[in-house]
């Protein structure tokens, strides 16, 4: 389930579902809702707009059955001992294939994509901030201790939003 988090300036508000985060802005008086609140998709790190006229939202349906596979047939050239190793596997070699790939983006990916997560909140949130071109190089250096010390002055809600973006699992 995709989550979002609203900020009112530089202050947390909310963190949950596209239902949960409408009714929360609904929930505040008028005057609270102005251009100052900001909303994030929580994987991508981009802001996004809900219409808080609309009277009902619902996440979009959930499409029942198989999806189509998208199956693309390609040449793939390899030495004779790894078509013999592939051959050994179980499943097959499309199927060892097909899971190293996946795999490998996912060991890369991950990273990459709470990174990029993290830079697109901050850069909508804090982009003049004091210290954001170095905060940006620590966090693309994956060095979290020197990120933690750059933002030090920033907002607590801010900086910990961004670290469980760009290092959700410490």
């Amino acid at each position: 389930m995709t989550t979002y988090t609203a900020f009112s300036e530089a202050n947390w508000l909310a963190t949950g579902s596209r239902s949960e985060i409408i009714d929360t802005l609904r929930a505040l008086p008028a005057v609270k809702r102005s251009s100052d609140i900001l909303v994030f998709d929580d994987e991508t790190g981009s802001q996004i707009d809900f219409d808080l006229r609309a009277t009902s939202e619902t996440e979009a349906p959930v499409k029942r059955g198989r999806p189509k596979l998208g199956v693309v047939s390609k040449e793939v050239t390899l030495l004779p001992r790894h078509w013999d190793w592939l051959g050994r596997q179980s499943g097959g070699a499309s199927a060892t294939l097909r899971r190293l790939v996946d795999q490998a983006r996912k060991i890369g990916l991950d990273k990459r994509k709470g990174q990029d997560a993290a830079y697109h909140f901050l850069t909508v949130i804090a982009g003049d901030w004091p210290q954001f071109e170095e905060v940006i190089r620590a966090l693309y250096a994956d060095d979290r201790e020197r990120f933690e010390l750059l933002s030090k002055q920033w907002s607590a809600s801010v900086r910990d939003h961004a670290i469980g973006l760009a290092w959700p699992n410490s």
